[in-house]
């Protein structure tokens, strides 16, 4: 059978155009068969999905992860030639240094992936107030200079903390951040639809839109082993609360609950690109298929649809962290 290709957006102001769908690794290869990882990811290639995340989730003093390393095999083994993809890489304000700024971190998660360079960076939560943030964005001009990163975002950062960045940017006269990586799923809803951020996106950024199934329970679990992310607002409960209702509207709708909390991060204008994970060709393809539910059902009726799913509506400050 012939699929079309995932669509395409732009990475904010810059020249790279990513798949809107980007594949994620925290606490997937590591789970899978190396020959399965293989086939999801030649498989991911040829369905069209250009970014990839392999930013690894590991602090400083912490014991060390090997998600990168994985993925370096597993496009070897799949044949898939570098060019053929964007790489995305984390890095940590936990380890910035004094000295190189970010730059011996990157090499280092560039020598673990087999790469000369990353495409695109996302630094990871602001927990430091003792880093300038001058000297973030002037280390990264640096790194972008060098040809070691096409563009950089955030992860998670507050809406003043991004436009503080981007102001810094612009009075130096170099690249700024081009997306933020932010939690936005039918749950969690309050940062990225609020007014904060929407004057990011009238600026030109872009979002990636993560953690879009809350660890599972929107893909229709009610209990999962998996690590799951951060719980701002405490509203988690009743996310799983809401579960068996959410996959009541997904089959109204003709689609899994997965398809329908996917293809909901799609109809938000600013949405670049939406991050998810995948441990079977078979699940991949089935998260492909949010693009048939957004394209029948249409995004203004998905949103109507899943208003009542709005958990952190007036508990999280749109502001951000």
């Amino acid at each position: 059978m012939t699929h079309p290709p995932v669509p395409r957006r732009r990475i904010g102001t810059s020249e790279l155009e990513t798949s809107v769908f980007a594949l994620g690794s925290w606490h997937i290869y590591d789970r899978m068969h190396f020959e399965d990882a293989v086939q999801l990811v030649r498989t991911a290639i040829d369905r069209g999905i250009t970014l990839f995340d392999v930013g690894v989730y590991a602090m400083p003093g912490s014991p060390p992860a090997f998600t990168d390393v994985l993925f370096s095999a597993i496009v070897r083994a799949a044949g898939v030639a570098r060019d053929e993809y964007l790489l995305s890489e984390k890095l940590w304000l936990e380890g910035w240094d004094e000295h190189t700024g970010f730059r011996s971190q990157l090499n280092g998660a560039l020598f673990r992936v087999g790469a000369e360079h990353a495409d695109l960076v996302v630094l990871g939560d602001l927990r430091r107030d003792d880093v300038a943030l001058r000297d973030i964005v002037l280390n990264l001009a640096e790194l972008s200079a060098d040809g070691l990163i096409r563009a950089w975002g955030v992860n998670n950062w507050s809406a003043s903390s991004v436009q503080e960045l981007l102001d810094i940017a612009a009075s130096e006269g170099v690249p700024g951040p081009e997306i933020a990586q932010l939690k936005y799923s039918v749950s969690r809803r309050s940062i990225p639809d609020g007014l904060p951020f929407a004057r990011l996106w009238e600026r030109g950024m872009s979002m990636q839109a993560s953690d879009v199934m809350e660890g599972g329970y929107l893909a229709g679990k009610i209990s999962t082993e998996r690590e799951v992310g951060r719980d701002p607002g405490g509203i988690r409960q009743r996310i799983i609360d809401d579960v068996p209702g959410f996959v009541s509207l997904a089959e109204q709708l003709g689609g899994t609950p997965a398809q329908l909390a996917i293809a909901f991060t799609l109809t938000h204008p600013a949405t670049a690109t939406t991050l998810f994970g995948a441990s079977s060709v078979a699940q991949l393809e089935t998260n492909l298929g949010s693009l048939e539910l957004l394209n029948r059902v249409g995004a203004a009726e998905i949103r109507a649809r899943v208003e009542p799913f709005w958990a952190d509506r007036d508990v999280v400050d749109p502001e951000g962290p």
